[in-house]
């Protein structure tokens, strides 16, 4: 396959964007200039009708032949949805262009606005243009480097399960048909396979008959790792608010080590974007904070345990340990951070669970996206996350549909993914809706949508359903001692009932009823379920972990 392209496009200044991009990027990438938006179009076209990829688009910030550089990214995106969109200003008309233009930035009309560089090594410039192509790169349903390679003879529940995990863990996969004549002589290797077969370079071959086969075959069992017989604090849930509390814990000198059911990161790690999180002008897909997050705490000395449901809390008496208990280990530790988050709710039509992982989806589903392209998808649900996968979806599919049970969306989404939406003509948003059925020969083809307040009935062709549909706790594993609250949310501090108080005084902020067990993040009760609050709950646990820990003063 030919390499992806980047388009530059100017009418005064191309040859400063030509100069700069062909030092860094001719190696790897096709580059085409044009000098109107209209030559850029038709380079977009010629190049996807030979089967090739645009990777980026990068304009100054006045074209010559539309009245605003927005109209013409409106139009590259409808011949190529995926690609990323950069405008580079001119120095001379950088700050007089910026209002009228950072307001379209805001509204997911494109992706970033920079400076033209000025000179050699501007690397604020380039590291923007990086980022931008490193969530291209992530988009790609084939990428150039791979990780982990996937064998299977079609895309099946578990073989879309196992990318989807491999993909929010952060390792590049491919799969591969077993008759591809590219990998034959690599399958000589393992002659006693069964499908899907996956192979690490690290742990040789597994023919894997779940997500959690392919979890422990590459990064191993609880009993494989040599933890002391006491930790200081273990923590249970590697979303937001679990990472922060390893990163804070582990710098600050506590022994920590973090278990994890699925892939880090959470519901969180499943958002294609987050714009508002601080510190991220350009916004961060929730895979990449998830794992920079995993990069910074494993830098401090975090032990993590991924792939491991924890089974049961053993609450340790008389000053012996917790223990938190898997099929496959124990972890004894003087403290225990709570940070398990949320599952999404189940929708309760039987025709349409009889389908999950055929075009059903419970949560954003980032590798299932990429299979959607060209076809007529649903979102159903009404907070950021349905926000942010509608978005991400309408990079691929025909159109999205997102279908809410209240009469918009402002209620419960960020105005910033609201004025998103309502800019992007591939999403439309359908209020005062529920789905009550849906079907297909093998797989998703239609769904019955239903007004509630008329019980009006319409029948939609649909190949995708992504279900965000709200929170449940996880906290069946959860010891009797640990009070929650009517809906299974733990409580903490002053929302512990009266009567528990020790001294008539409340447990700390993020305290439970058991001394030595914290909670953080979504599963706390009265939490903002909002990823920086998570974060910062994770990171204001561990100081009283470290009081906790402290000894007794003498008097």
């Amino acid at each position: 396959m030919p390499a992806p392209a980047i388009i530059l496009v100017s009418a005064d200044h191309l040859d400063v964007l030509e100069a700069e991009f062909t030092h860094r990027y001719a190696h790897d990438y096709d580059l085409r200039c044009a000098t109107t938006c209209a030559e850029a179009e038709q380079i977009a076209r010629e190049i996807c009708d030979a089967g090739g990829l645009v990777a980026m688009f990068v304009t100054d910030s006045r074209p010559v032949d539309q009245p605003s550089v927005l109209h013409a990214f409106a139009a590259w995106r409808s011949v190529v949805p995926q690609a990323r969109r950069l405008v580079a200003a001119h120095w001379d008309h950088f700050l007089d262009d910026a209002p009228s233009l950072r307001a379209g930035m805001a509204k997911g009309k494109y992706d970033a606005y920079l400076l033209m560089p000025r000179g050699a090594r501007d690397e604020e410039f380039h590291h923007a243009v990086t980022d931008l192509l490193s969530d291209w790169g992530a988009s790609v349903p084939d990428p150039e480097v791979v990780s982990v390679k996937i064998i299977s003879p079609s895309h099946d529940p578990l073989t879309l399960a196992i990318r989807d995990f491999l993909d929010r863990m952060g390792m590049p996969n491919r799969v591969w048909h077993p008759e591809d004549p590219h990998i034959q002589q690599f399958l000589t290797q393992f002659p006693d396979r069964t499908y899907p077969f996956v192979y690490s370079p690290q742990r040789s071959g597994l023919s894997a008959t779940s997500v959690r086969d392919v979890a422990h075959h590459i990064w191993g069992r609880p009993s494989d790792f040599k933890i002391d017989d006491v930790i200081d604090m273990a923590v249970v849930g590697g979303g937001p608010a679990g990472l922060a509390a390893a990163v804070y814990g582990a710098s600050e000198g506590l022994s920590v080590v973090l278990l994890e059911a699925e892939a880090v990161g959470g519901q969180a790690g499943t958002s294609s974007m987050i714009r508002n999180y601080l510190g991220f002008p350009r916004g961060i897909s929730g895979m990449r904070l998830a794992q920079r997050a995993r990069n910074q705490a494993l830098r401090f000395g975090t032990t993590f345990l991924t792939g491991w449901d924890v089974d049961t809390l053993e609450v340790g008496r008389d000053g012996a340990p917790h223990v938190v208990r898997t099929e496959g280990g124990e972890v004894r530790a003087r403290t225990v951070v709570i940070s398990t988050g949320v599952a999404y709710r189940k929708l309760g039509v039987p025709s349409i669970e009889d389908l999950v992982g055929r075009g059903v989806n419970y949560g954003a589903a980032l590798t299932a996206a990429r299979e959607m392209e060209g076809y007529d998808v649903v979102v159903v649900g009404g907070g950021n996350s349905a926000g942010q996968a509608a978005v991400h979806l309408s990079r691929f599919a025909r159109s999205v549909s997102i279908v809410v049970r209240r009469s918009g969306l402002g209620e419960t989404m960020s105005q910033y993914l609201v004025d998103e939406i309502a800019y992007n003509d591939r999403i439309t948003v359908v209020p005062r809706t529920r789905v009550v059925d849906g079907g297909g020969d093998g797989a998703l083809e239609w769904l019955c949508l239903e007004d509630v307040d008329t019980g009006e009935r319409t029948t939609k062709q649909a190949r995708g359903l992504f279900l965000l549909l709200g929170a449940e706790p996880r906290c069946d594993w959860l010891p009797e001692e640990l009070v929650r609250d009517r809906s299974d949310f733990v409580l903490t501090g002053r929302d512990v009932p009266r009567e528990l108080w020790v001294d008539d005084l409340p447990p700390a902020n993020l305290a439970t009823t058991v001394p030595g067990i914290f909670a953080a993040g979504d599963i706390r009760s009265g939490s903002m379920k909002r990823v920086a609050a998570a974060s910062g709950e994770g990171a204001s646990v561990v100081p009283l972990v470290h009081a906790y820990l402290a000894p007794a003063p003498e008097d």
